[in-house]
């Protein structure tokens, strides 16, 4: 399959906006985590520089960030996506699950060890992972079913 510019520019943005409608909720679900003054030190100063909502600045580095995410993995699903023996949407449900079980669980994992953050968070961040990676698999296949 010949990857075309604009389908890989358009997988990357619907990633992108996937990404920050899931993320958005969880945030909202979540948002006690995040107001609780024992993990003010957790954060990273684009997203909270201050105590109080995230500036608008961080949103602005969110989307780009999800967009060059977004993009590098409607690469891979272009990749391999030959690999995969489904058919329409079905095929790109499971790129997104392939991606959880090989970067979200791992990811997640990772955490547990090394950053002070409450397990239900951590989980609810991996949860997240999971739809996006089904939602915007999905997507993928739709362009290059």
């Amino acid at each position: 399959m010949k990857p075309s510019f604009w389908k890989v520019l358009l997988g990357g943005v619907i990633f992108a906006v996937i990404a920050q409608i899931i993320h958005s909720i969880g945030a909202f679900a979540t948002m006690s985590y995040y107001t609780l003054p024992d993990y003010f030190t957790v954060w990273s100063k684009l997203m909270m520089p201050t105590a109080g909502p995230p500036p608008t600045s961080f949103y602005v580095y969110s989307l780009l960030f999800n967009l060059i995410t977004g993009l590098l993995l409607i690469a891979g699903y272009i990749w391999v996506e030959g690999s995969l023996k489904s058919h329409g949407w079905k095929k790109g449900a499971k790129f997104g699950l392939l991606l959880f079980l090989l970067a979200g669980i791992p990811g997640a994992l990772g955490m547990f060890l090394t950053i002070n953050l409450p397990v239900a968070l951590v989980v609810s961040w991996a949860i997240e992972g999971l739809v996006i990676g089904v939602l915007s698999g999905m997507c993928f296949a739709k362009l290059y079913g």
